[in-house]
């Protein structure tokens, strides 16, 4: 068949820079959707961060635009696409809910569409969330718990779930989602409340700051690294039949001890800087998320293989070498 080529929409983000690596280590041509921003000189930090900056063929696009999506297919000719772009911060879904709707939700029918229109022999992937569970109607979250969404994002995340669904069984698409639960690594975007513990750390351990100012202490996620979880996206898309995957690690952990954890790994103790602040509380919260990944193990192979003290060790590694370094700018 020669070499595999691969279309990625959300190439920049964390997600999209790890899913690039392991597919140019798999030798894919690999290719990603850029949306054009006013921030375009940092906009491939995380792709240059993990080295795979300058081996990717960026092309310009939006999930808004359906011509310029079916422009860009019929120019890749892609055998897998990955739909990861989303206007995924969940806290702004609630002032931009027609933004993230049209984005998160539309914009994953408009690739669907593109796909259908000018590739429809590709494999497919779409990234589904874990909030679609929100308002949790089991105590532990598989394939068949029914979803709940409490925030506009989770909503529009839903409508891209089952129109991926709808897709597969209309037109026989090879079409899968990943139900991902909550995943993190040095990349993770600093509005996001796992970075921004892990900057925090840093920045207290460095002297740079004092107090930490943080939402909900007890929130509880299943948390893991964003490494292992683009490698099930990617054996999701060998499979000789689509499916839906909870893709999780089966352990779940309030906020309040990935904060003890952070701090901990500097020698510091978490009471001693952490606020609470109400700025940062959600309109509706989900308390918590704990995923079965029982399915993705034995059909997949699949199974986490980074710690949470790993990943939280990872993370504010990362934190003070990156802050050390503007110190020295």
């Amino acid at each position: 068949m020669g070499t595999k080529r691969a279309l990625i929409t959300g190439v920049t983000g964390q997600d999209g820079a790890y899913l690039s690596k392991l597919l140019l280590d798999q030798g894919y041509e690999v290719h990603g959707l850029l949306r054009r921003s006013a921030s375009a000189d940092v906009i491939d930090a995380r792709l240059k961060w993990i080295g795979v900056a300058g081996k990717i063929t960026l092309h310009d696009g939006n999930l808004t635009d359906l011509s310029g999506l079916i422009r860009v297919i019929q120019e890749v000719r892609p055998h897998e696409v990955y739909n990861l772009a989303a206007q995924s911060f969940v806290k702004s879904s609630w002032q931009q809910p027609l933004l993230t709707g049209n984005v998160t939700g539309m914009g994953a029918a408009n690739m669907l569409e593109a796909v259908r229109i000018a590739a429809p022999e590709s494999r497919f992937y779409q990234a589904s969330s874990s909030e679609m569970y929100g308002l949790i109607q089991e105590p532990i979250q598989s394939e068949t718990t029914p979803f709940y969404p409490r925030s506009p994002y989770a909503a529009a995340k839903l409508y891209a779930h089952w129109m991926t669904v709808n897709y597969r069984e209309s037109f026989g698409f090879h079409a899968s989602s990943g139900i991902l639960f909550n995943h993190e690594s040095p990349l993770r975007g600093i509005e996001f409340v796992t970075r921004k513990i892990t900057d925090g750390v840093a920045r207290i351990k460095l002297g740079m700051q004092d107090k930490l100012a943080l939402g909900n202490l007890d929130a509880t996620r299943d948390w893991g690294h964003a490494r292992d979880y683009v490698k099930a996206m990617w054996l999701m898309l060998q499979q000789d039949t689509p499916d839906d995957y909870v893709v999780a690690t089966g352990r779940t952990t309030p906020v309040r001890e990935f904060c003890e954890l952070a701090f901990a790994h500097v020698g510091l103790k978490m009471e001693n800087h952490v606020v609470v602040d109400e700025r940062y509380l959600r309109p509706a919260e989900v308390d918590v998320l704990h995923g079965n990944p029982a399915k993705a193990k034995q059909k997949l192979g699949w199974v986490a293989e980074t710690s949470l003290e790993q990943l939280v060790a990872e993370m504010v590694e990362a934190d003070l070498v990156r802050l050390k370094r503007q110190e020295h700018l």
